[in-house]
């Protein structure tokens, strides 16, 4: 005889079967849900140095409103000095600003920063050193896990205008050789890695003006520092001839990437690039970290930025 607990549990299996189906087959377990490249914004795209400077906090809100993941900090763009040591107040601002970010519902994900490793003058690398190892010291203030830097250029051209419309190209500072340019970046970034071990942030060297112009440059820097805190940022915009094999070279060293848009005309120049085939570039190398729109055009921002963000999600993203 059956008893009173076989009874319910036979009849609720019988009840069961019937509802699926006697055949019914065996659920499938989920696809494996692809990592995708997640897209921000950087408060550089609302910023292009000059005046009115927009604030930090207002570009989190646009961020936020736009449905961006993440923000990338230009540096010169905050609210306190940049060349300063941090002081309390600087401090206060930091902290407010990783607040107002977190009540937006956006990452704050690199900070970018300037300086430059390509001097002779030993007090002059020195204080590079310092202001970078300051910079890292905000991005952990902040929260951010990584540092956009730049090698530094020889300096030989001093109005930015003049050496844009050079195509970034400036002569070697006479009585030096571009090895002892790469030697100083070199020395430069590797006093700078202890506090980036320390304080946790990845520091991305930029396909930038000076000696990362070219792949060639920027990776030797990066293949003669062998460290898990140094990887190459790729900034779409930066190859100005042929580059789509340039930044294939660089792509298996990439930890972070910044987009160029140019609706309305550049600032400086122009490129026409196939965001479609910069993601091939990237599923290629298996990249799946932050992408960051750095608007670069003239056109109003609140229309441009929304449109290029539209466009690196449809590619990029997707």
């Amino acid at each position: 005889m059956m008893n009173r607990r076989s009874f319910f549990t036979s009849t609720a299996c019988l009840g069961a079967s019937v509802a699926l189906g006697a055949d019914a087959p065996t659920a499938k377990p989920a696809d494996h849900h692809k990592k995708r490249i997640k897209i921000g914004l950087c408060t550089y795209s609302y910023w292009h140095f000059r005046d009115p400077k927009v604030s930090i906090e207002t570009v989190i809100e646009k961020a936020a409103d736009y449905g961006a993941a993440g923000v990338d900090i230009l540096h010169r763009q905050m609210d306190i000095p940049e060349k300063e040591p941090l002081t309390a107040e600087h401090r206060t601002y930091l902290q407010k600003l990783k607040r107002h970010a977190f009540r937006n519902g956006v990452d704050l994900v690199c900070l970018s920063t300037h300086q430059t490793f390509v001097t002779p003058d030993k007090t002059k690398l020195s204080e590079s050193v310092e202001h970078t190892k300051k910079c890292i010291e905000i991005c952990h203030e902040l929260g951010i896990p990584s540092m956009r830097i730049n090698t530094g250029r020889w300096g030989t051209i001093e109005d930015f205008d003049e050496l844009m419309r050079k195509r970034g190209i400036e002569p070697i500072l006479p009585g030096y050789t571009e090895e002892d340019g790469f030697k100083w970046c070199i020395d430069g970034i590797q006093q700078c890695l202890a506090k980036a071990e320390e304080c946790g942030v990845m520091l991305a060297l930029e396909n930038h003006w000076g000696l990362a112009r070219l792949p060639a440059g920027q990776l030797r820097i990066l293949n003669s520092i062998p460290s898990p805190w140094l990887g190459a940022l790729m900034d779409t915009g930066n190859f100005l001839e042929n580059p789509y094999d340039k930044l294939e070279a660089i792509a298996p060293k990439t930890i972070y990437v910044q987009a160029k848009t140019y609706y309305g005309g550049g600032e400086w120049y122009t490129l026409d690039l196939d965001y479609k085939r910069i993601a091939n570039i990237l599923n290629g190398c298996g990249y799946t970290g932050y992408c960051c729109l750095e608007f670069e055009g003239k056109q109003d921002p609140d229309v441009a930025v929304p449109k290029s963000l539209a466009l690196l999600r449809k590619t990029i993203g997707a």
